[in-house]
């Protein structure tokens, strides 16, 4: 093992910040995630809203990118991307996705599984014109994941679209949001010793189901 192996093997945190029990979690997964990702925003953790997404491709490969989440409810949660996108590819061959958020600051994680669909053309439509001028040009001037020369394209691309939409670009065919509805969420809170709290909310007979897993 070379002496940089070595040193990262060598890392070690002890958590110790707080827990998660089965009387002070909440019934609902989305009021306790709800509770969690306020508790992230007064922390002002770095980026409270980005979460890693996880996808399979049809060989059976998956990956994972980072998004960020632009609305949650009762439905599901919401981010907005390129429909051509790999991502975008790999939902429309399979559906079935998981989400994560790690605030390293407050030593918790939540796991989200589920199927994902596209929200509607209206959300998608009024998500698009809230954003800045420059993302509604940047969503026509991105082939997103497509091979490109260099960024001379992007840039390229962002003059032709500007000049011919001005200030009022229209949300193109190709992007708009994505919704997972989730089946199964978990509550991943760091304590002393690795022995973790993790709480796990399984969807049965339209109920959820809570029960404690072991580290």
């Amino acid at each position: 093992m070379s002496s940089l192996s070595s040193s990262i093997a060598d890392l070690r945190k002890s958590y110790e910040r707080a827990e998660l029990s089965e009387s002070s979690s909440l019934d609902s997964p989305l009021e306790q995630f709800d509770q969690w990702l306020q508790q992230a925003l007064k922390a002002q953790v770095p980026e409270p809203n980005a979460m890693t997404l996880a996808t399979v491709a049809g060989d059976m490969r998956p990956s994972t990118r980072i998004v960020l989440i632009k609305g949650y409810d009762e439905r599901g949660l919401v981010w907005y991307t390129n429909y051509d996108s790999r991502k975008g590819q790999q939902l429309a061959g399979n559906p079935f996705a998981a989400l994560q958020f790690h605030w390293v600051e407050l030593e918790r994680v939540v796991r989200i599984e589920g199927c994902v669909e596209k929200v509607s053309a209206e959300e998608s439509d009024a998500y698009f014109n809230s954003r800045p001028l420059d993302s509604r040009i940047g969503a026509w001037a991105s082939p997103q994941s497509q091979v490109i020369s260099g960024r001379s394209v992007l840039v390229a691309n962002a003059a032709k679209y500007g000049a011919k939409y001005l200030l009022n670009p229209p949300r193109p065919p190709h992007w708009g949001g994505f919704r997972l509805v989730p089946e199964r969420w978990e509550f991943w809170q760091g304590r002393k010793s690795r022995l973790h709290d993790r709480l796990c909310y399984r969807l049965e007979n339209n109920a959820w189901a809570r029960e404690r897993l072991a580290p």
